[in-house]
């Protein structure tokens, strides 16, 4: 897992190997430590761990993990063929990890957490380094799964792009923008021990975690559960551990395919197109035909590709189009009359444009019919 992605590709036997796979597990766990013991006190009070992890996690390992690194090894096997696997692999090796780091827990970790504050990497308690250790390496393992079902799926992410950075966290740690910390933290464990996780965040144990930045908070809050429960800390770790990234990996799967998805239909519409510049007005128009509402997250997703697909495959840039604030239908049915020939190839264009958020509504069909009304020409 340090250097190739050992978690999922040294070993596809979905278990069948446990010394094997709790050998690999061991290695990475020592490699996690000594980067632990790099971290001080106000690393790990801060926050600043997350960052330093990121970089810990994704620079080098993204230099030798891309598309091709997977053909290699899985030549002419679609995506889907291979994500489930290594999701089921990634489960695996963060339920060891749970098993080997819970006996280390005590109760008072998350308020020793809270106190620290100036000391060096030697002076950081034991018991500290025990749960960083835990959080990290299950960090980790979900960030580069994130990152290899991003790759088998053909999505472009630049860890050093800020944007893709974020984007990469936020897919692969589940956050999601306005939930309580009691509220997140639910979502992410099995309905059984929900109850448990309610009455122990009723009480004052995460005092402490609020100074965290919003990331820190998330995997404290999501991990400070497994520490706090005496007498069950090894079941429910290894239980939570295996749980999280088994949400995490189905998570990034369903982001990145519906992108991959979104990426096909723009390059289709692309490469099908006579028309280029005018599909770009069309499909604007269709995408704002429910101008009074929010564009939706699939609709903005495919007019940025249509756009990058449009402009590498014809050398089409439209200004005026990326200046414009109201879209005028006048204006873009003035476009469609004035080209000649047969128009064919805008109409199919709309039609997918019109479905890749779901049906097709009202004010969408209503545009799909003057369309096609002056599209057909006799």
């Amino acid at each position: 897992m340090t250097d190739a992605p050992k978690h999922t590709t040294e070993s596809d036997s979905d278990g069948s190997d446990d010394a094997a796979d709790r050998k690999v597990v061991e290695q990475e766990q020592a490699a996690i430590r000594d980067f632990v013991k790099g971290l001080s006190g106000d690393d790990i009070k801060s926050g600043n761990w997350f960052t330093k992890l990121a970089a810990h996690a994704m620079n080098t390992y993204t230099e030798k993990v891309d598309w091709k690194y997977f053909q290699d090894r899985y030549a002419g096997v679609p995506a889907d063929g291979i994500v489930d696997q290594r999701i089921k692999m990634a489960a695996r090796y963060a339920a060891l990890e749970g098993g080997l780091s819970a006996g280390a827990y005590t109760a008072a970790v998350a308020a020793t957490i809270g106190s620290l504050g100036g000391a060096s990497p030697a002076t950081v308690p034991a018991a500290v380094a025990t749960v960083t250790v835990d959080v990290a390496f299950v960090t980790q393992l979900q960030l580069r799964l994130a990152y290899d079902i991003s790759v088998l799926y053909r999505v472009p992410l630049d860890v050093h792009d800020p944007d893709d950075l974020w984007k990469l966290i936020r897919v692969a740690l589940t956050i999601k923008s306005g939930e309580a910390a009691n509220k997140t933290v639910s979502k992410a464990v099995p309905l059984v021990v929900r109850p448990l996780v309610k009455r122990f965040y009723s009480g004052s144990t995460l005092a402490a975690g609020r100074a965290l930045p919003v990331v820190g908070r998330h995997l404290l809050q999501r991990n400070v559960i497994k520490i706090g429960i005496p007498l069950i800390g090894v079941p429910l770790s290894v239980l939570l551990n295996r749980y999280t990234t088994l949400v995490a990996g189905r998570h990034a799967r369903a982001v990145f395919r519906n992108e991959a998805r979104v990426i096909e239909l723009a390059a289709g519409i692309s490469e099908r197109s006579r028309h280029p510049q005018l599909v770009l007005w069309v499909a604007w128009l269709v995408i704002r035909a429910n101008a009074k509402d929010k564009i939706a997250d699939d609709e903005a997703l495919l007019m940025r590709h249509l756009v990058r697909s449009v402009r590498e495959r014809h050398e089409v840039v439209d200004e005026r189009l990326a200046q414009v604030v109201d879209i005028d239908p006048a204006d873009v049915w003035k476009r469609v009359d004035a080209e000649p020939g047969d128009l064919g190839d805008v109409l199919d264009a709309a039609q997918r444009v019109a479905t890749v958020d779901g049906d097709v509504n009202a004010r969408e069909k209503a545009i799909l019919v003057e369309l096609q009304k002056r599209c057909s020409r006799d």
